[in-house]
């Protein structure tokens, strides 16, 4: 979320900052509700001010031998309540305010990070290094080819239980489900990261200090008699781990992996990827995530990326990292670096991960602090996939495809598999 004082101060820099984004706003009537927001702030805290020292003085009439039931702390008592009443009035309608301004503040993606890269879509992303040399062969089968043929996925089957874009994995798909997740968990430990296996439901007001609400309420599952929803992300529930808290800033970084089932509807994306395990509207997800010191983000941007390639150049999987554009980054990211593996039957790159810093964006939605001292700061957010396991299967079966109709598993991934390689059954 926004920092109301920006709103206040410097409502400009806002609109510019929004418009590299490709958005153009008036912040007009919003800093107005900002200010009648502050000013009532201020005259409430002076009002209680007041109504203290009031307070203060009752006392000190009665210890001076002042009559309690006299006129003069009579007069004193009767201003000191007609402060409280005002101080209430007051109180009422600044929450008021506050919640108004607050609801649409909500609204506002966050302000891209100076570091981005300027453009309006996906095609003036900036290529930042690639790693692994890509397999290149005619014949080539794509994953949902593979999968067809060795019995890795049920599809039609699944349209009969739940709607299209659900798949069962049968066999020998389910192990290799199985053991990427695995593999990846592991991995990421190894380096000092806290796993953690979040709850799938998730309320309100997870979604919204993560980002995802009010703006992609309709990209979400929900519950229709409770204010739960199904995560579309592991970044939900891990963000709202330390909702309203105070972190200790000796404790920063804390980072968690977290291994998620994830359900969205891919609203607006009909046609696209119709086949196979690239867009579900269920799928298993890796996640990282990081609470960082504010003044350390931009080298834990740079470390939570490189972990992520790391799951990538275990499976010897080749890929490239593109910096996102500021017309391309998601509503709550200030920067994003986008990893794109090599899908080597299709002919080309697909994103399998979003690293994204979010700087204090969730953390001011979901009230994450941290204190050095007396100073109390939001801490910054990140996370980035540590993979999608769908899109991972999808990428090893195509790189690993034989001649012979099986499929070469990664060296790494086999002893998490129990063979080295998929057979034709």
């Amino acid at each position: 979320m926004l920092d109301q004082r920006l709103v206040r101060d410097n409502p400009d820099f806002i609109a510019q900052q929004l418009g590299r984004r490709g958005l153009d706003v008036d912040l007009t009537g919003l800093q107005l509700i900002a200010n009648q927001q502050r000013d009532l702030e201020e005259r409430r805290s002076s009002l209680q001010a007041e109504g203290n020292t009031v307070g203060k003085q009752v006392g000190l009439k009665i210890k001076g031998g002042a009559d309690p039931k006299g006129s003069e702390v009579a007069e004193l008592r009767h201003r000191g309540n007609t402060i409280k009443q005002q101080v209430a009035v007051l109180e009422e309608e600044e929450k008021q305010l506050s919640s108004k301004l607050r609801e649409q503040l909500l609204s506002f993606p966050n302000l891209p990070s100076v570091d981005c890269p300027e453009g309006r879509s996906e095609a003036d992303n900036k290529e930042v290094r690639r790693w692994g040399e890509p397999r290149k062969a005619e014949g080539l089968e794509e994953h949902w080819q593979i999968a067809d043929r060795l019995g890795l996925l049920e599809t039609e089957r699944s349209v009969r239980i739940a709607q299209s874009r659900f798949v069962t994995l049968m066999g020998q798909g389910a192990r290799l489900e199985r053991a990427l997740i695995n593999f990846m968990l592991d991995l990421h430990c190894s380096k000092g990261y806290k796993e953690v296996l979040p709850p799938v439901l998730v309320n309100s007001a997870s979604l919204q200090g993560s980002g995802q609400l009010p703006k992609f309420a309709e990209e979400s599952f929900r519950c229709a008699d409770d204010d739960l929803w199904l995560t579309p992300t592991a970044e939900v529930p891990v963000t709202s781990l330390h909702r309203d808290e105070i972190i200790p800033a000796d404790l920063l970084p804390v980072r968690y992996v977290a291994y998620s089932p994830c359900f969205r509807r891919e609203a607006g994306s009909y046609g696209r990827d119709t086949r196979g395990l690239i867009r579900l509207h269920q799928f298993n997800k890796v996640e990282l995530y990081w609470f960082s010191h504010p003044d350390q983000s931009d080298q834990a941007h740079a470390q939570i990326t490189a972990d992520a390639e790391a799951v990538l150049q275990a499976l010897d999987l080749p890929y490239r990292v593109l910096d996102l554009c500021t017309g391309d980054i998601g509503f709550s990211a200030a920067r994003t670096y986008d990893l794109e593996v090599w899908l080597a039957g299709a002919g080309a790159y697909r994103e399998i991960s979003s690293c994204s810093v979010c700087g204090d964006f969730q953390a001011r939605r979901s009230s994450i602090r941290t204190k050095e001292g007396k100073a109390t700061r939001l801490v910054h957010t990140l996370n980035g996939s540590g993979l999608a396991i769908g899109r991972t299967m999808a990428a090893v079966l195509e790189n690993g495809q034989q001649a012979d109709g099986s499929v070469l598993l990664p060296e790494a991934l086999a002893p998490y598999f129990g063979a080295d390689r998929l057979q034709p059954e």
